[in-house]
């Protein structure tokens, strides 16, 4: 029975050196890879802080275009308020003079500018 024991014991030992030296092998093998794929993630990562960053920078750089050009029509909103009520005035000072040098008449002071604006 001790030469059982032996023999099953230098087995058991062959075979833990043996898996012992596939592990150091294969570790070997493949460390290179996975420091290179630890590599290229860590890259990754610091590409997609890199964007997300510049997103947010747009993000904001967008929104402060955005309250720009709404300022922008409002005050062009009000540019044309105040350029119609200003032309309404100069209008009406307009047909008033054209009345009176066509001697009040509507019709005469329309016909005469549609005839000014053809050159008649």
């Amino acid at each position: 029975m001790k030469g059982w024991a032996a023999r099953i014991a230098g087995s058991g030992l062959l075979i833990l050196i043996g898996m012992m030296a596939g592990v150091w092998a294969a570790a070997g093998h493949f460390r290179p890879l996975l420091d290179d794929q630890q590599d290229k993630s860590a890259q990754c990562s610091v590409a997609r802080d890199n964007l997300a960053g510049l997103a947010q920078e747009q993000g904001k750089a967008l929104g402060d275009l955005t309250l720009a050009a709404r300022a922008r029509q409002a005050g062009a909103e009000r540019a044309v308020g105040e350029a119609k009520s200003s032309a309404g005035i100069d209008y009406a000072a307009a047909n008033r003079l054209q009345q009176e040098r066509t001697g009040g008449d509507q019709c005469v002071a329309a016909t005469s500018i549609i005839d000014k604006e053809l050159g008649l």
